[in-house]
């Protein structure tokens, strides 16, 4: 069976025995297969799981680092036979990704924590944890591909484009990416789970996880109680300024939303943006939302795109992809992207990821 799951060595230089691999442990399917699939060729496993809200209760099931994850991560590592510890890091979580998330809203941006928990919590601070324990490398469950050749390292789509999380690790950084090893980027899905029933892993069946992991019962009410102010009353208004109705708070709106709106229009109305500054909903027709030109910032490029370069750019992260060019900006640290063919919803907060062909070169952040 292990012989349909040869993987690339984590390091050329090193064999498996004299290799020490931290491996991100979060309880699900894939890192724990990861895990233990590194254990059985022989390299030196130490599993780490972060607690990052353990207080909260509420937390949906199905996400992703709740209490039943750590017990199921601390028994994979116990069944199989290597170290495994179980690190507190919920003040840091708070601050870096639950406040984040809901100051994001606040500016009346779309936001994604998955990614800043990523730059931050999960490889910023785990790849420190990862050299304090002498470790050689640091090993996530993500389907992506890391291609190292003549010593030049790259980000790549998984082979399994239907679980590829490329978009989200679009802020890892060239140094980090030369500790990093993602050795499930060239499999599928199914077979993962295949291999976690060989290895008689409890949890092979387990679901993958669902939605935002501190996302108690519904966005607004976690922002509602995080930002009491987000749910203050507003008003509605078209591209005009002509007031159309009344809103219950800004949280509960996004950029292309159409149904929940509250009003009633001759011709269905979207979100078009959200005016933070007068607590305002400004919604028009579906061709207010198509746009060619975003304008990015806190850029991240694991290979600097030339001038006009021809690329491909997803907008979230079940966007398949637009054709685009990419274009520097007077201001430092920004760019501009112009798409070949409009785009319906784009919305600032989230992120526009930066393709040349299965490569990721970088990204950044769209704010207009």
């Amino acid at each position: 069976m292990l012989k349909e799951f040869e993987i690339e060595p984590l390091l050329k230089d090193k064999a498996p025995h004299q290799t020490k691999a931290v491996v991100a442990m979060s309880g699900g399917v894939d890192s724990s297969v990861a895990a233990v699939l590194l254990h059985h060729l022989g390299y030196r496993v130490i599993g780490v799981t972060l607690q990052l809200y353990g207080s909260n209760a509420n937390a949906r099931k199905g996400a992703c680092c709740a209490g039943q994850d750590i017990y199921d991560a601390k028994r994979v590592a116990e069944g199989a036979g290597f170290s495994h510890y179980i690190l507190n890091y919920e003040e840091i979580f708070k601050k870096e990704v639950i406040e984040d998330f809901a100051d994001t809203y606040m500016r009346g941006e779309t936001p994604i924590p998955c990614i800043k928990c990523n730059q931050t919590v999960k490889f910023r601070d785990l790849l420190q944890v990862t050299k304090n324990l002498g470790a050689d490398v640091l090993v996530t469950g993500h389907y992506v591909r890391r291609l190292e050749h003549n010593g030049e390292v790259k980000l790549c789509r998984s082979i399994d484009k239907s679980k590829d999380q490329s978009y989200f690790l679009f802020a890892t950084t060239k140094d980090q990416l030369r500790l990093l090893r993602f050795p499930l980027g060239g499999f599928y899905k199914c077979d993962i789970r295949k291999l976690a029933k060989y290895f008689g892993l409890q949890i092979s069946e387990k679901p993958d996880s669902q939605d935002i992991c501190f996302v108690s019962k519904s966005y607004s009410e976690t922002i509602a109680k995080l930002v009491p102010q987000s749910v203050q009353k507003g008003k509605i208004v078209d591209t005009n300024g002509k007031v159309l109705g009344e809103h219950n708070g800004i949280v509960n709106f996004t950029v292309g939303q159409r149904k929940g709106l509250g009003i009633a229009h001759n011709e269905p109305l979207y979100v078009i943006r959200i005016s933070t500054e007068n607590n305002e909903v400004v919604v028009g027709p579906i061709s207010a939302l198509m746009q060619k030109k975003i304008l990015l910032k806190e850029l991240n490029w694991l290979e600097q795109p030339k001038e006009g370069m021809e690329v491909t750019v997803k907008l979230r992260s079940s966007h398949a992809g637009s054709l685009a060019a990419i274009y520097p900006t007077e201001e430092k640290g920004k760019a501009c992207v112009i798409l070949n063919d409009e785009y319906f919803g784009i919305s600032p907060g989230q992120a526009c990821v930066v393709y040349k062909n299965e490569q990721v070169i970088g990204g950044g952040w769209i704010y207009k």
